[in-house]
């Protein structure tokens, strides 16, 4: 069986659900004030995918200014995926492809000229995820994460 998910952009009313999915999926979590904050500021790139009325995955992103990652000079707009989360029993049906594409529609809107995101250099799903959509990885920061595992650097650039 195989029901449909919807995308919306985020409302302040899914704060609750979007913090118990984030704390569900990942080890880094975020205070209300945080999601809030970047969704005060950048909607259009806060995104939750929902099925029979309940939040299975979500995106927030926001965007910076920042050197390009693909070397060529000056500072650019760019997006930065801060936090992708599925539930789950909800993966592997589209969800995290339909949420970052959502997304990066988003990053357009604001003029962003790349979108960028960390992930752990261990999360061969992820990684492969997002080379399928056009990321590649621009460089390893060493000991990102809390635990101390590296991240890679995936960059694409936006039309």
């Amino acid at each position: 069986m195989h029901t449909t998910f919807m995308l919306r952009k985020f409302s302040p009313g899914d704060l609750q659900n979007v913090m118990q999915t984030n704390r569900a999926c990942l080890p880094e979590n975020y205070t209300d004030f945080f999601f809030v904050d970047l969704h005060q500021r950048f909607p259009e790139t806060f995104i939750v995918a929902e099925q029979d009325g309940k939040i299975v995955g979500y995106i927030m992103c926001r965007i910076e200014m920042g050197l390009s990652n693909f070397g060529f000079g000056g500072l650019v707009r760019k997006g930065h995926v801060v936090s992708i989360a599925v539930m789950p029993q909800y993966r592997r049906r589209g969800v995290a492809q339909a949420v970052i594409k959502k997304a990066l529609e988003g990053m357009e809107y604001y003029k962003a000229k790349q979108g960028f995101l960390e992930v752990r250099v261990t999360n061969e799903a992820a990684i492969s995820l997002y080379k399928k959509l056009g990321f590649e990885i621009t460089r390893t920061i060493n000991g990102y994460y809390s635990d101390g595992e590296d991240a890679y650097v995936m960059t694409k650039k936006i039309s």
